[in-house]
């Protein structure tokens, strides 16, 4: 890697020369061969170079950098870990981006309010490694939460096998630290208080992807562990019957921790990915249930979830008999994206939502979709929230492909739009989707929306081209008042 040279006075350009003079010499990327690692997130079918990166250690230094990129009409984003997966922080402007990747502290644990402060780069999974031996964890457990950061989580506002029950990363946001796009500072329910009064900004902010403001410091709320925590693990002949068996657990009553489900096409990529647990290799579905709660409660539930899962032609069924197996049937579910590698050279991560009831109906479809692209899709989701990711197989060598994946992946989401779904659960809209937004909103939906980005970024110099469609008839604010105040 190489970084501005601490000898050179002058890079040949003002504005990397000024940017450099913000964060230090050392802090600033500006090489072509260095820019290649910011090109894409996730979501890797397109690609751009931004102009620099640079890596703010605070606050004020992010405020600075944007100060600098508005009063010179630099487009900037933030950028956490890059493991989005719907194009969000890909600069397509040729960007600045802003890295937040070294504010990445736990400021503060207060076990007694039950909450945390921490700084956008700080990793998901590191809060509850910090506070495990208090007894207490985060809830929102994205499967990349080894690596994504709490800012990015925020931005996305991300889910988890885990959200069925504790909800997504917006019910645990309790205060937010904001850059606005014109450097000013704001902080949004400082001290973590729950239900102030007025207008819901944190529910505006978390889930903006990045086009609102730019987090840099997050009061997040932290439960205590549950007493207890049992897992089930159930094959299925045919994937109608499992399906049914997600609709008719919760219909009982249950509300499981997390109800995970995968597909033939997707057991067969976890099985020859990194942690294999030895499924069955012609099974057609699995259900992955846990459940958790007052100690006692437990295997009361569990024997509910058997009796149910034997009405639906089950064709076996199995509690997890210690951690370390529960741990395993976990690893072999979290890693499901990136195993589809061992099965793909090339694979598309798809994102919708759709009522538990429609699940036979839209995997149905979705199957459909396959065979009419001629494309393999790995179905592996989070099912009992009816957040579905259709995981689209191709080999981007051959000519046509990519495209072939791309129409696909439109058709899985107009499909879960269809039966009174969304287009995203938790990835994110960024570039990948946005045309996709009209499968859910009118024209005059969308133009409400992009009034609302505008109070917040009129100069629309933040992550631009993202999460709406372009081009399109969404009223441009600036000119209507321009025009206005013409006539």
């Amino acid at each position: 890697m190489f970084l501005l040279n601490k000898k050179k006075k002058t890079s040949g350009d003002k504005h990397i020369d000024q940017l450099a003079n913000i964060v230090g010499p050392n802090e600033i990327l500006y090489k072509k061969e260095d820019l290649l690692s910011y090109d894409c997130d996730g979501f890797v079918i397109e690609k751009a170079l931004p102009k620099a990166v640079v890596f703010p250690k605070n606050t004020e230094e992010v405020a600075s950098l944007v100060k600098y990129c508005s009063a010179n009409q630099l487009p900037f984003l933030a950028r956490g870990a890059g493991t989005g997966l719907s194009g969000g922080a890909i600069p397509l402007n040729e960007e600045v981006i802003i890295s937040l990747v070294k504010m990445k502290k736990l400021i503060s644990v207060d076990y007694e309010n039950r909450q945390a402060v921490v700084q956008p780069g700080f990793v998901n999974l590191k809060l509850t490694n910090s506070i495990s031996d208090k007894g207490y964890y985060y809830a929102p457990d994205p499967s990349s939460q080894y690596v994504c950061t709490i800012g990015g989580n925020v931005a996305e506002n991300a889910g988890g096998a885990h959200c069925l029950k504790y909800g997504v990363t917006t019910n645990h946001i309790l205060g937010l630290e904001v850059v606005l796009p014109n450097g000013e500072i704001i902080e949004i329910s400082e001290n973590g208080v729950p239900d102030s009064p007025g207008y819901d900004l944190l529910g505006l902010l978390t889930g903006s992807e990045g086009t609102l403001g730019i987090v840099t410091k997050i009061t997040v709320r932290i439960l205590k562990n549950p007493q207890g925590k049992q897992t089930v693990l159930a094959y299925f002949d045919d994937i109608e019957d499992g399906s049914h068996a997600v609709s008719d657990i919760v219909s009982a009553g249950i509300v499981p921790a997390a109800l995970e489900m995968m597909d033939k096409v997707a057991i067969e990529g976890v099985e020859a990915g990194s942690f294999p647990v030895g499924h069955p290799k012609d099974i057609e579905a699995l259900l992955l249930i846990e459940v958790d709660g007052i100690s006692a409660g437990i295997e009361e539930q569990i024997d509910e979830i058997l009796k149910v899962c034997h009405k639906r032609n089950v064709r076996e069924v199995k509690v997890a008999q210690s951690e370390e197996e529960r741990g395993a049937w976990w690893a072999n579910r979290k890693t499901g994206f990136g195993a589809m590698g061992a099965i793909s050279p090339d694979y598309l991560v798809q994102d919708g939502v759709i009522p538990r009831s429609t699940l036979p109906k839209v995997l149905s479809n979705i199957s459909e979709i396959s065979q009419e692209y001629g494309l393999r899709i790995a179905n592996i989701f989070h099912a009992g929230d009816g957040n579905l990711h259709p995981l689209i197989l191709f080999d981007a060598r051959v000519p046509g492909e990519t495209e072939k994946a791309l129409k696909a992946g439109t058709a899985c989401l107009k499909a879960c739009a269809d039966v009174g779904g969304s287009i995203t659960g938790e990835h994110g809209v960024g570039i990948e989707k946005k045309e996709e937004m009209r499968f859910i909103f009118s024209d005059e939906e969308l133009d409400a929306q992009t009034q609302i980005r505008e109070v917040f970024n009129p100069e629309n110099l933040l992550n631009q081209g993202k999460l709406f469609p372009t081009p399109s008839r969404c009223m441009d604010v600036k000119k209507i008042v321009k025009d206005t105040v013409a006539h």
